[in-house]
């Protein structure tokens, strides 16, 4: 093997290409794949982000979902409670209500009873009164006699 001048040029040429590649090619080359490689690294991470904020969203929603239960539970606990307070209420209205109306018409039997009675004596006393005439035979003056009378009635 004879070095001759075509190997060193094509070592020359080579050695040039090597040298032009690795001061304008392969730096681009290098920063491309490195910016590659950071976007694959920050793909990744933000996939693994996006991972936990899902895990901590779902954790999340469970307690929101867990805090709605137990308020709707309270909420529904208080409508028991005060619907219940509400027919207590109602029914102690009502049974006053019906103590009043009882006294009421105890009330009014009461003086109706009395009316009767008052009636009463003074058919009575009308009717002694016209007995005594009869008996009589004479007119009693009702005017002359009304304290008799009176205390006649109340005696009935």
């Amino acid at each position: 093997m004879d070095i001759n001048l075509t190997l060193i040029g094509q070592s020359i040429a080579m050695l040039v290409f090597v040298w032009f590649c690795m001061k304008f090619i392969w730096p681009p080359l290098v920063a491309a794949i490195e910016e590659r490689r950071e976007k694959i690294a920050d793909g990744l991470a933000a996939g693994e982000r996006a991972e936990q904020d899902l895990i901590k969203a779902k954790e999340e929603a469970a307690g929101i979902i867990g805090e709605a239960r137990s308020n709707a539970l309270e909420i529904v606990a208080q409508a028991n409670q005060r619907s219940n307070e509400m027919v207590d209420e109602a029914r102690g209205k009502a049974s006053s209500e019906a103590e009043r109306i009882k006294a009421q018409a105890h009330a009014e039997i009461a003086q109706e009873i009395e009316q009767a009675r008052s009636a009463l004596r003074r058919e009575v006393a009308a009717i002694a009164v016209g007995g005594a005439k009869q008996l009589l035979g004479r007119e009693i003056n009702e005017a002359a006699n009304a304290d008799l009378l009176e205390k006649l009635a109340n005696e009935l």
